[in-house]
């Protein structure tokens, strides 16, 4: 219960000096005079290196104390942060341009190196989460559990949204309040450096760590015999590499973010442009959208366990077959369709969506076996965060071009593919595990 509460709180501050750009894009835009394509620039850039990094991070965290793996990752993510605050200043004191209501080149080329460097260090969150929840619960027990655990995605991003908020409309100077977007990644920062220094104290890397036995069931050769350098990179080639179960898993997990995304990243212009909602409402309706998927992703967790004997691919096939059923009935509404009606449909979609986004991570992991779990996350990561060159500017040039149905079948085809990949999966067994291990 410890690790699972202190990743938990430790991941949920990963988000803390992640999505707080959002909430401060407004006011470096009329602070600095930052457009808004080179806004949009550094969300591409951070959110595919973040990609990346989440991949490459997965084969070291596997290999390394996890405890100070991640204390020191959210440590330097709340150092870059810090400094990307300090982004005019910098520029004053290497260039003496102060930029005044424009921004300068040293200073933006300062700003993008720093939130790039964030998104490098945020893949050091999610790995070694994996590889300690693999190490402290069993697989029988995993899905539910770590779909309890991946709630700290949401909690996170809602939490600082909400502080962000109260940030950028009391802080600052005049009635703007100009300058409050420092604060949107001062004081997360600070909150985040705080959490880097309670993971450390209270995380735990393995159970053998403390003097405890592994988890029954789960040995692998590693623990039977010495294992060298070799011989772990013939066990990843083979459980992570080679395994068509990941690969699947990957590209599943490619058509679940599309759809996915596509509601968080475009939901408010989708909802007042071709519903006829006000922003105000189209806000709440994404939030209730999040909401809804939190208690999507612990029921999916609970069913697979309870039905599906921990098979996850089997849930993650009624889940895209509803997240696919409900898309299309929010399609279909026309515009002067009551918010309430919007909502609930909306709010359905959610609750299917965020259950494969949960489950993708937990069927990987359990696959891969514990030995190999973040090398095989980091991989199914990679897939979904490449996502973003469909869900943004692909379904953004779609929109623009051919209007909003055919945004809408787009979403609608991406769930159905996801459902159908899902589906090669039925038969796989729960796990990687040796069937004799235990």
């Amino acid at each position: 219960m410890r690790t699972i509460v202190a990743t938990m709180i430790g991941y949920a501050l990963f988000y803390f000096v992640r999505k707080n750009f959002s909430l401060a894009m407004p006011g470096l835009e009329t602070d600095l005079g930052i457009s808004k394509t080179s806004l949009g620039i550094f969300l591409t850039l951070n959110g595919l290196i973040y990609g990346l990094s989440r991949f490459l991070n997965g084969m070291l965290a596997d290999r390394m104390n996890a405890r100070w793996y991640m204390a020191i990752g959210l440590a330097l993510c709340a150092a870059a942060n810090f400094a990307f605050g300090f982004g005019e200043d910098v520029s004053y004191w290497i260039t003496g341009e102060h930029s005044g209501s424009r921004f300068t080149n040293t200073m933006i080329l300062f700003m993008g190196v720093m939130w790039v460097v964030n998104g490098l260090l945020q893949g050091t969150g999610f790995p070694p989460c994996a590889r300690l929840l693999t190490h402290w619960i069993p697989p029988t027990e995993l899905a539910t559990k770590m779909s309890v655990w991946n709630t700290s995605h949401s909690v996170g991003a809602g939490l600082v949204v909400i502080l962000c908020g109260y940030i950028m409309g009391t802080m600052g100077e005049g009635p703007d309040h100009a300058g409050a977007w420092r604060w949107c990644f001062w004081i997360p920062s600070g909150i985040a450096f705080a959490g880097a220094v309670g993971l450390a104290l209270f995380l735990r890397d393995t159970p053998t760590s403390v003097g405890l036995p592994e988890l029954a069931g789960t040995e692998t050769r590693r623990e039977k015999s010495a294992t060298e350098s070799a011989e772990h990179k013939a066990f990843l080639m083979k459980h992570v590499f080679r395994n068509p179960l990941i690969w699947i898993l990957g590209f599943a997990n490619f058509f679940v973010y599309i759809v996915r995304f596509s509601v968080l990243d475009w939901g408010p212009s989708l909802l007042s442009q071709s519903k006829g909602v006000s922003m105000s409402h189209a806000g709440w309706l994404v939030a209730m959208f999040e909401i809804a998927g939190i208690l999507g992703m612990l029921f999916s967790g609970w069913a697979t366990d309870r039905w599906f004997g921990g098979r996850a691919p089997r849930m993650c096939v009624f889940c895209m077959a509803g997240a696919a059923l409900f898309v299309f009935a929010f399609w279909q509404l026309p515009s002067a369709t009551p918010v309430w009606l919007l909502s609930a449909t909306l709010c359905a979609a959610g609750f299917c969506i965020y259950g494969p986004q949960a489950l993708i991570g937990i069927a990987a992991a359990n696959q891969a076996t514990k030995r190999a779990a973040a090398t095989a996350i980091g991989l199914t990561g990679l897939f979904g965060y490449a996502s973003t060159l469909v869900s943004g500017v692909g379904l953004g040039y779609v929109a623009q071009h051919f209007g909003w149905n055919w945004a809408y079948a787009g979403i609608l085809g991406m769930a159905v593919t996801g459902m159908l990949i899902f589906l090669a999966m039925w038969g796989a067994r729960a796990d990687g595990y040796e069937p004799d291990a235990e």
